[in-house]
């Protein structure tokens, strides 16, 4: 039995935006800066100064420029994170709105510092008591957030703000940081538990086909020990068959013992080689069921065979893919409300790993449930299929 039948006409549920900082570092309120998604921060959020004039001064032709101006970025919901970040930093320092936009060198180069920093408990300046709140993350994505603050300038016509001296200058800084660092090896996300993933069951409402799709990613991915980009794409447009889970790729039967399962067959996977569809299977558990998520989803959002798995519509009434950023923003607003905080992080990968271990299932067959590599991986996989629900399946109800 697979998943995809017409589609009917289902409402938008809307989420607010947030970010992957904890509940405390919250943006100060401003006009310059409207609640929007995080797509149109680079266009909706502004600075004081009003830019030099780029085109001549005609309604056209600044109507024309507006439109290319927004059509040269295809996906810019990193963008948005990386913004929000820069303006965070310049409310936690007390930078005055005159000198956000334009950035100076000098400014930028503090955002970076303080971007990456993880202080040291031991170092009597950075432990000492004070207001500066930390957020720290990898270099890589540091140098993200600068190319958002560069991508900001531009969308609100300023010149890019950095030169490449000054992109040296800045690239010496955070890789000083880097050695410093090097040696602290990042912990592992935490984990989504069972009980952030009951509270967002309680939370989500079923019958909106938004919802609907964000249950059904978040109990797959949680009992399927799946990465959170396997049940979620980048944007709408990167959405490909070939590469993404379609309805043609989720299939339910029932094994050996009798008992239901749902098998998806990924086109691709983070743990697989070049070419290799992996499995994940999933097994009834409870009153999180995955199966009767798939089957709800299926109900309130029909679609054909090569529509995304995990879809829902809009208010055209068009079926789309569920973006990460989207899903995330909803998961993580809902974990805040019940007191967890916002961590992007939060793994149900990871989560459903040390779930089913806390059950006593064997680590073996978490390994191979989870697609992690082992030497008994391709040994064990082909027969996993039949005999999976009697080591996954209830273990939620235990």
């Amino acid at each position: 039995m697979t998943l995809h039948s017409p589609l009917p006409s289902i409402p938008i549920a809307h989420s607010s935006p947030t970010t992957s900082g904890s509940a405390l570092a919250e943006l100060s309120s401003s006009h310059l800066r409207p609640p929007c998604k995080a797509p149109e921060r680079i266009f909706l959020w502004r600075g004081v100064t009003d830019p030099p004039l780029s085109t001549i001064n005609h309604p056209i032709i600044r109507h024309i420029a507006d439109l290319a101006n927004r059509a040269s970025l295809r996906d810019t919901a990193g963008y948005g994170a990386g913004l929000r970040k820069y303006h965070l930093f310049c409310d936690i320092f007390s930078v005055p709105e005159h000198d956000r936009l334009p950035a100076s060198f000098e400014l930028l180069h503090s955002f970076a510092l303080w971007a990456v920093s993880d202080p040291d408990p031991k170092d009597p300046i950075l432990s000492a008591p004070s207001d500066i709140h930390f957020e720290p993350v990898s270099v890589g994505v540091a140098r993200k957030y600068l190319s958002a603050v560069r991508a900001w300038h531009i969308a609100q016509g300023w010149p890019p703000p950095l030169s490449d001296s000054h992109h040296s200058r800045i690239n010496w800084s955070l890789r000083g940081l880097e050695n410093m660092h090097g040696g602290c090896r990042k912990p592992l996300r935490p984990p989504v538990t069972l009980a952030m993933l009951t509270a967002l069951k309680a939370t989500l409402i079923l019958s909106n086909s938004f919802d609907a799709c964000i249950w059904a990613m978040a109990s797959c991915a949680f009992f399927g020990m799946m990465c959170f980009g396997e049940v979620s794409v980048t944007s709408r447009a990167a959405f490909r068959p070939s590469k993404h889970l379609t309805r043609a790729h989720a299939f339910f039967g029932v094994d050996m013992r009798g008992n239901p399962y749902a098998r998806l067959d990924l086109p691709s996977a983070k743990t697989a080689r070049t070419g290799e569809i992996q499995s994940v299977f999933l097994n009834e558990q409870g009153n999180l069921c995955p199966l009767a998520a798939l089957h709800n989803l299926a109900q309130i959002v029909p679609a054909l065979s090569d529509d995304p798995l995990f879809s829902w519509r809009d208010s055209k009434g068009d079926i789309r893919p569920m973006a990460k950023v989207r899903a995330l923003e909803q998961i993580n607003s809902i974990l805040m409300a019940w007191g967890w905080g916002t961590t992007f992080g939060h793994s149900f990968r990871i989560g459903g790993a040390s779930f089913y271990l806390a059950k006593k299932v064997e680590p073996e067959i978490v390994r191979i449930a989870g697609r992690w590599k082992s030497l008994a991986y391709e040994t064990y996989i082909r027969a996993f299929e039949q005999i999976s629900s009697q080591h996954l399946a209830n273990a939620a109800s235990l």
